[in-house]
């Protein structure tokens, strides 16, 4: 009878121990599904906000133009290009 309730002890204290494990682990795997659902949604914004800016490259030649400006400098053929020199920024450099 003694050697049954030491069986049966050492087996509730092996069962313990690798629940507790297992505890553990559901607790790490559940902090990385809201850290990976996290980042799903800002990735989720970034893809709205590039999809939304084929769009507008797609619908009309505003948006290309606005980006060609910004980025390469697009001077139209009636306009003239003026750039004003802040003389505080000379002598920083």
């Amino acid at each position: 009878m003694r050697i049954v309730l030491i069986i049966l002890v050492l087996l509730l204290i092996v069962l313990q121990v690798r629940l507790w494990q297992e505890v553990r682990e559901v607790r790490g795997l559940r902090a990385m599904v809201v850290e990976q659902q996290e980042e799903n949604e800002l990735l989720q914004a970034r893809n709205d906000a590039l999809a939304a800016e084929v769009d507008d490259l797609r619908e009309g030649l505003e948006a290309i133009e606005e980006r060609a400006r910004s980025e390469l400098g697009l001077i139209g053929e009636d306009e003239e290009f003026i750039l004003i020199i802040d003389p505080e920024d000379e002598t920083r450099d």
